[in-house]
């Protein structure tokens, strides 16, 4: 049997954290799914689109990374996909305290459904996506948090102005 995990996430941009937590989890795994969602209770500041367009290019050479669009319930999605794990990091006390109310909830409804936590390594704990966007919003330069294949230039040129 495969060992697939599904990475959910808004990925509202996909920081060097992500990446990191991806690198990480690549040989844990046979395969790794990067579902990029849309959160209800967030506005999108980059596009799906783009968003998906970005972790494509950062993960082209790696076949054993999928990305896929998803807007329903991540435990659904696994079993549509055949996945058993949900892969997550985590950051800080915050994280943990949300993460494992997420990931109860979620063995609650499919008990089949193993959540993997990664703790963050310190370099990357002080790295989120609100901070990029936050960032970026005040016109300053983000590219230290993201990965280099996404350029200041597609960051600027990417986000959705409202």
């Amino acid at each position: 049997m495969n060992k697939i995990a599904v990475f959910p996430g808004s990925f509202d941009p996909f920081t060097l954290g992500h990446k990191n937590l991806m690198q990480r989890a690549l040989p844990i795994f046979d395969r790794i799914i990067i579902m990029v969602g849309y959160n209800s209770s967030k506005n999108s500041f980059f596009d799906l689109d783009t968003r998906m367009s970005w972790i494509k290019k950062i993960f082209k050479d790696n076949p054993k990374v999928e990305i896929t669009k998803y807007d329903g319930i991540t435990v659904n999605f696994c079993k549509e996909s055949g996945a058993r794990y949900i892969l997550r990091g985590i950051r800080n006390a915050t994280d943990l305290g949300y993460e494992k109310t997420i990931a109860q909830t979620n063995k609650m409804l499919n008990s089949e459904i193993e959540t993997i936590f990664l703790l963050t390594p310190p370099e990357y704990t002080n790295v989120s996506s609100l901070i990029v966007r936050d960032i970026l919003i005040h016109g300053g330069d983000a590219s230290c948090f993201m990965p280099k294949e996404i350029s200041s230039q597609e960051l600027k040129a990417g986000r959705n102005l409202f």
